[in-house]
């Protein structure tokens, strides 16, 4: 899946949040698209194409709380 694990750290390219941080928290099973969530994001699914990973990750669970997340990327 391109690189791209739970709890990868991306930028969106593309979208009103282009330029933001979010992070991966799940993958929707039927097609290309990840459940990301950030801090000024809500918790939606996204085309992996609009997805740039860098090379952070952090260490979260699947379906992780945005509280835990905000914490973590701070």
């Amino acid at each position: 899946m391109s690189g791209i694990e739970v709890g990868t750290v991306c930028i969106k390219t593309r979208g009103r949040e282009a330029g933001s941080k979010v992070v991966v928290v799940d993958f929707d099973a039927k097609s290309q698209f990840a459940i990301i969530d950030g801090p000024k994001i809500k918790r939606r699914k996204c085309n992996l194409r609009h997805l740039f990973p860098t090379t952070q990750k952090i260490g979260i669970k699947k379906n992780s709380e945005k509280k835990e997340i905000a914490e973590l990327l701070k």
